[in-house]
């Protein structure tokens, strides 16, 4: 997978964020402090939803 942090990631290390990689079905994310931990799979409509709303 090909994870991507995003541009606005805070801290000095801009590790205080969380990462994503887009899949073909679903986007993975994973909590940048923690990489080796769980991530979860998000369906991409409800991943794009939630990105609109954050953005409103």
């Amino acid at each position: 997978m090909h994870w991507q942090k995003s541009s606005h990631s805070g801290g000095g290390d801009g590790d205080a964020c969380v990462e994503i990689a887009p899949l073909l079905t679903h986007v993975a994310v994973r909590d940048s402090k923690a990489p080796a931990r769980a991530t979860l799979s998000i369906p991409i409509p409800s991943f794009m939803a939630f990105i609109v709303a954050l953005k409103k």
